[in-house]
């Protein structure tokens, strides 16, 4: 990569993966703000839907509303950002927001990695082994699972974040994406970036192993489910999981899009589109899977809806 001589330090960066005003980038806020509102809301209906419904109160519903407090703020850390720079002339970001934003956005995606390798564990262990399951997942380690998930995921970055801090920021300064991510970042780096292969190598074994200890979990609770006697039984212990695996393999989709395509470049609208899918879409999906797949969801969430209306009724 050909770098620009210039000694002066880069103070911010500038996105050149968004339309100009000109070009109508508005038609993009508009749809993109919709998605965000329902991002918040719908993951939040599911979030308190488990918490006030007692039925729910296992668990695999444990680790749903977790799952969708974290995604609430996995979107927060960059659409704001993308919606400001869809109607600003000037699309830039300061170098400690950036940093900011790659720590946050990566460690709520790490924590919620984390979270569905822990819930299919829990779905292989219903399903496999159910006569022990209520003395092997118990509310402690339930709940022991779930902030070890959070925990890890902010901490496993906080070594790379310092790193990438500690560089100097010299010569381009165009991030050629619609938020701040690593492999962009590093390549504005006025210094030595092969340490952009060990970045994707470590990425990449992370995601591969996560992918495998789920991908197993499932051939597992498939290979029990089909030995079941009864239709019903196959129907229920196949619905019991079914959610989890359309969110895993939204999930887990575009993030090996994103991230396991080492050393492949695609054209930087094809770059934009996996971006949006990886941020946008799969979490915009995540509460539709959840509440429209699942009876006892959907139960819960008109309970909560009917409670709110009760709230919100005028005094007699």
């Amino acid at each position: 990569m050909v770098r620009n001589n210039r000694t002066s330090t880069v103070t911010e960066f500038l996105f050149s993966g968004f339309p100009r005003f000109e070009d109508g980038s508005l038609l993009f806020f508009i749809p993109l703000f919709i998605i965000y509102i329902f991002i918040v809301i719908g993951n939040l209906i599911v979030f308190f839907a488990v918490r006030m419904d007692t039925r729910l109160h296992n668990p695999m519903y444990n680790f749903i509303s977790i799952f969708s407090f974290l995604e609430i703020w996995y979107t927060t850390a960059t659409i704001p950002k993308m919606l400001s720079n869809l109607i600003c002339e000037k699309k830039t970001i300061s170098i400690t927001g950036c940093l900011l934003q790659m720590y946050f956005f990566h460690s709520l995606g790490n924590s919620e990695g984390l979270l569905l390798t822990t819930m299919a564990i829990d779905r292989y262990i219903a399903i496999c082994n159910p006569l022990r399951y209520p003395t092997i997942m118990t509310p402690q380690l339930c709940a022991q699972l779930s902030a070890g998930s959070c925990i890890f995921g902010f901490l496993v970055l906080l070594p790379e974040i310092v790193w990438i801090s500690t560089l100097p920021f010299c010569g381009p300064n165009q991030i050629h994406q619609i938020f701040c991510d690593f492999e962009p970042v590093l390549r504005l780096a006025c210094t030595d970036t092969s340490m952009i292969l060990l970045e994707d190598a470590i990425h990449a074994a992370a995601i591969i192993f996560s992918v495998l200890v789920i991908a197993v979990s499932y051939v597992r609770i498939i290979t029990v489910t089909l030995r079941i006697p009864s239709a019903e039984g196959r129907r229920k212990a196949f619905s019991t999981c079914a959610s989890h695996l359309g969110v895993f393999l939204m999930f887990y989709g575009s993030v090996s899009l994103m991230y396991l395509r080492f050393s492949t470049t695609f054209p930087p609208t094809l770059d934009t589109v996996i971006a949006l899918m990886f941020a946008v879409l799969a979490p915009f999906f995540n509460p539709i899977i959840y509440s429209l797949r699942n009876k006892d969801m959907k139960i819960a969430i008109k309970k909560l809806l009917r409670l709110q209306k009760v709230f919100n009724a005028p005094a007699s």
